[in-house]
């Protein structure tokens, strides 16, 4: 893929060029574990195109409001405690009638129109999400807080892997190696790790890192992306879900970038 996108022809029969700092976005610099570049990888215009807030505010939203539990409830008048009796006769004491002391106008009385158990997620297209998706990459990219590296595999895990085998008793899992192997690419504050299929000695490496989340390429969510101060993807995984992302648009918008 070349730096300068192809110009894509109008009604006048002139070219159209996309803006210069789109042209940076070409390729990506990947990197190992011990922060040495080993090659590149060439990234799709229609992925790391303009980045579209409203859009992503949306999509953060929904899924802020599917995260909530919704388990609030108030007991209303037919099942907080008490008794059901009628305090008294109706008529002839001078008093406000009442029917019983659960009644929500006394104290310790039954809730009005209480909040109950519920769910807050509501449809929200696919497609929204993955053109959500491509905007956060997209943010990432342009704010330089975007790494990808060739693999999540640390050299002495394989190497104390194959000593496990041997020795069941050791275990290969380095939790203080990977946070050395993220010192050393600048994950200073939080990071989101983006992996194709993640290993259990990935997983057991980095759950107790204190502001890293692990999360699988088919599941990662723009709220990842924006939440975290960098995002870490795994070549495997950037091609996986460039490709995914790269799919998912119509066949016009595909046909006008080639």
């Amino acid at each position: 893929m070349s730096l300068v996108v192809q110009a894509v022809r109008n009604g006048t029969g002139k070219a159209l060029r996309r803006p210069e700092w789109i042209t940076t976005m070409a390729t990506i610099d990947v990197h190992n574990l011990s922060g040495a570049k080993v090659g590149t990888l060439e990234l799709s215009d229609e992925v790391f195109g303009s980045v579209n807030k409203e859009l992503l505010w949306e999509a953060v939203k929904h899924y802020r409001a599917a995260q909530r539990s919704g388990t609030h409830a108030t007991k209303n008048k037919k099942l907080v405690a008490g008794s059901g009796k009628k305090l008294w006769k109706q008529k002839g004491t001078g008093r406000a009638r009442v029917g019983s002391v659960r009644s929500p106008l006394w104290r310790h009385g039954g809730t009005v129109h209480g909040p109950q158990p519920r769910s807050y997620d509501y449809d929200f297209p696919r497609k929204k999400v993955l053109g959500a998706l491509r905007s956060a990459l997209a943010s990432k990219l342009a704010d330089g807080k975007l790494v990808v590296v060739n693999t999540f595999e640390l050299a002495d895990a394989k190497a104390a892997g194959t000593a496990a085998v041997n020795s069941p008793a050791k275990s290969p899992v380095k939790t203080k190696a990977f946070r050395a192997a993220l010192d050393t690419l600048h994950v200073e504050k939080t990071a989101v790790l983006v992996e194709a299929a993640a290993s259990d000695n990935l997983v057991l490496s980095t759950r107790n890192l204190k502001g890293v989340e692990l999360v699988g390429s088919s599941e990662v969510h723009p709220w990842h992306l924006l939440r975290y101060e960098l995002a870490v993807f795994s070549q495997a995984a950037m091609e996986k879900l460039q490709a995914t992302l790269v799919a998912s648009l119509p066949k016009a918008r595909t046909e006008e970038v080639a």
